[in-house]
């Protein structure tokens, strides 16, 4: 007569270590998975943190929002006392909001300097240069040897693909040649505008092999929604053998 339900509670205890794991995971980096990049290292306690400082402000805005409804209700007709101010509440709501903001402003910084900060020539492994472009992405390796740089152009309709190098710090040249555009990988909790006449300079080193989403995250015109791009992270050797291919194919488009 229980059979039923003994089978229901056998299954969902089976799947209970899956559920757990995903969630401790999913709760833990809230919404970003750690150790995927460099910039995660960095970013993913402030997220958290922010997080937190989020959640602690909602919980006591609740309590000071359901006190009143609960313990101040009207109990008679008479008119309820009238207070002009309260210095130590104003003082109090004015300095907490301050103080929050003022934590979280210095490591907002002390992380940012981090993450853009740039090494010597000497400490970096590998060099790309990231255009972006109405409405796609061209990507110049500068590991290409004599022939100074293997290119990957993609379209619209055919997004390109970024391969990096796992554990390999890599420098990004970003340049646009029209508009603004947004270089941002999402996984890596990283974004830097590609700026028209100006090159800024990214560097990071991703962790975990495996397949990202790229696109672009600044309005750049009509086809705005289709500059997208694929990351993928490989081992060096993998990396190598791709660098070399390129340059194969655009020798052979020369002859």
């Amino acid at each position: 007569m229980h059979l039923p339900h003994l089978k229901t509670s056998v299954g969902l205890l089976a799947i209970t270590p899956l559920l757990s794991g995903c969630a401790q995971a999913e709760i833990s980096g809230l919404g970003f998975e750690e150790g995927l990049s460099s910039v995660n290292d960095h970013s993913l306690s402030l997220w958290q943190g922010a997080w937190i400082t989020a959640a602690v402000v909602g919980v006591i805005t609740l309590i000071l929002i359901l006190w009143p409804v609960f313990f101040h209700r009207k109990k008679d007709e008479n008119f309820p006392k009238q207070t002009q101010y309260n210095i130590p509440v104003e003082v109090a709501y004015t300095l907490i909001p301050f103080l929050i903001v003022a934590v979280l402003f210095y490591f907002t910084v002390q992380r940012e300097s981090r993450i853009v900060k740039i090494s010597p020539d000497s400490q970096v492994s590998h060099f790309i240069d990231v255009v972006g472009f109405q409405w796609s992405w061209q990507f110049k390796y500068r590991d290409a040897g004599d022939f100074k740089s293997a290119t990957v152009t993609g379209t619209p309709a055919q997004p390109p693909t970024l391969y990096l190098p796992q554990g390999q710090k890599v420098r990004f040249n970003l340049d646009a040649n029209d508009v603004v555009h947004g270089f941002w990988i999402p996984a890596f909790m990283i974004q830097m505008q590609n700026l028209p006449g100006v090159t800024n300079k990214l560097e990071f080193t991703a962790n975990k092999l495996g397949t990202y989403p790229g696109r672009c995250n600044i309005l750049c015109g009509r086809n705005h929604a289709q500059m997208l791009f694929t990351v993928k992270v490989v081992t060096l050797q993998e990396y190598q053998t791709y660098i070399q291919g390129l340059v194969a194919e655009e020798k052979a488009a020369i002859a």
